[in-house]
């Protein structure tokens, strides 16, 4: 199969709606509008696989999207201040019930806005992740939207704040453009043990 030809597989709104894991997994992770979804049909030359919504908070399942050789699984976007407390807390519940189980999660692509610093939330998501040994990538988004002097100086307070880590490699890129996608997807073809695009 190959990446143009993936296709949407399911939704789960609850950890015990998941499927098995039978293929190698994908996931993209992120705040509630920092473009997971512009990110994830670029990434698949497709125009509208994954729905993509102008109101930040309203994709509440873990969707699956079946290339064949792996799933791409999008985790719901966190962080969004006029959610609930009870939906936020069943959001975490099922991205959470998502990482407990036994799953062949071969790279996380944590999507942050270049614009912005990193929010507590996203530093909490990458310790979470350096912690429990799976592999991540910081695709940070919307670089084209920085004229030449705020990208540099946003890319040097990335590289600083991640510093530390230096195996997460940080790939600044734009679902508009399509800066950085090459970049990300070759990451994630190395991921899944596969030298060169389908």
């Amino acid at each position: 199969m190959s990446i143009e030809t993936a296709f949407f597989e399911l939704s789960a709104g609850r950890a015990d709606q998941l499927p098995a894991s039978t293929l190698p997994e994908i996931v993209f992770s992120g705040r509630s509008n920092a473009g997971k979804s512009s990110l994830i049909n670029r990434l698949l030359s497709r125009k509208s696989l994954a729905r993509t919504s102008s109101a930040p908070g309203k994709t509440a399942t873990i969707n699956f999207y079946n290339l064949g050789f792996c799933r791409f699984v999008d985790l719901p976007g966190y962080g969004y201040a006029k959610v609930s407390k009870s939906e936020k807390l069943r959001w975490a519940e099922l991205a959470e019930g998502y990482f407990h189980q036994t799953r062949d999660i071969r790279l996380v692509v944590q999507l942050m806005d270049l614009r912005h610093a990193p929010t507590q939330d996203d530093l909490q998501m990458v310790r979470f992740l350096t912690d429990s040994g799976i592999p991540c990538l910081i695709a940070a988004t919307k670089c084209d939207k920085l004229n030449k002097t705020g990208r540099r100086s946003q890319e040097e307070m990335y590289r600083s704040e991640f510093a530390a880590c230096p195996e997460i490699v940080v790939v600044p890129c734009s679902a508009v453009n399509g800066e950085g996608a090459d970049a990300i997807l070759e990451r994630i073809l190395s991921a899944c043990d596969i030298a060169e695009k389908q």
